[in-house]
């Protein structure tokens, strides 16, 4: 049996259809993703990286005028995106070791990245920098404390990670992020932790 980190891909694969059910469309995000949006051109492009069924993050910003391209590592889940979103880009990948060759207006990682282990954390940094162009923006949820906790969801196992705060913070600040705003459990965006940055430069300083 994989380890329950290594089981979340097979499980979002499998269940697709109820993940996408259980997916609120309220926008409860919102507030973020404007702010999000205000550091982008008006027709800028987004990397939607854990983009699940597209909605309602992808709609949203898609009404907002951006060009979305989506990349989820369960083709059922990118199956649903291209149905509703055909004229946009959806490709099936894992985000950890992420490269697609090219940088967008800005990167978004909503309630995604918090599936990885603590040590896939710290590589997301490299490939944030190789995918948010100089000036672009970063948005991402996290934990707060570095672990990692094993929940459930539909009877099935599971899993999310995270590194500390700390750790976040050196992280965008060596692959040459400026955070711009952080709240810790927004309670007007379900207890999320949200982290709003800019990047600088491309520079990866050690």
């Amino acid at each position: 049996m994989k380890p329950p980190a290594e089981g979340i891909i097979d499980l979002y694969s499998r269940r697709a259809l109820d993940w996408d059910a259980d997916r609120g469309r309220d926008l409860i995000e919102k507030a973020w993703l404007d702010a999000f949006l205000e550091g982008l051109p008006p027709s800028g492009t987004v990397l939607d990286l854990g983009c699940g069924s597209g909605e309602p993050i992808a709609r949203y910003l898609i009404e907002q005028g951006r060009a979305v391209t989506g990349v989820d590592a369960a083709p059922g889940l990118i199956d649903l995106c291209r149905d509703r979103f055909p004229h946009h880009d959806w490709i099936v990948a894992d985000m950890r070791g992420l490269n697609l060759g090219r940088a967008f207006d800005g990167v978004i990682v909503w309630h995604s990245a918090f599936h990885l282990t603590p040590g896939a954390h710290r590589q997301m940094f490299a490939v944030y920098a190789r995918h948010v162009r100089p000036g672009g923006m970063l948005m991402f949820t996290s934990g707060v404390v570095e672990g990692e906790v094993l929940g459930r969801w539909r009877g099935a196992p599971l899993y999310h990670g995270s590194l500390s705060t700390a750790d976040y913070q050196a992280g965008l600040e060596a692959a040459g992020f400026e955070v711009l705003r952080r709240v810790e459990n927004d309670p007007d965006c379900g207890a999320a932790n949200v982290w709003l940055a800019r990047r600088c430069d491309g520079t990866m300083r050690p």
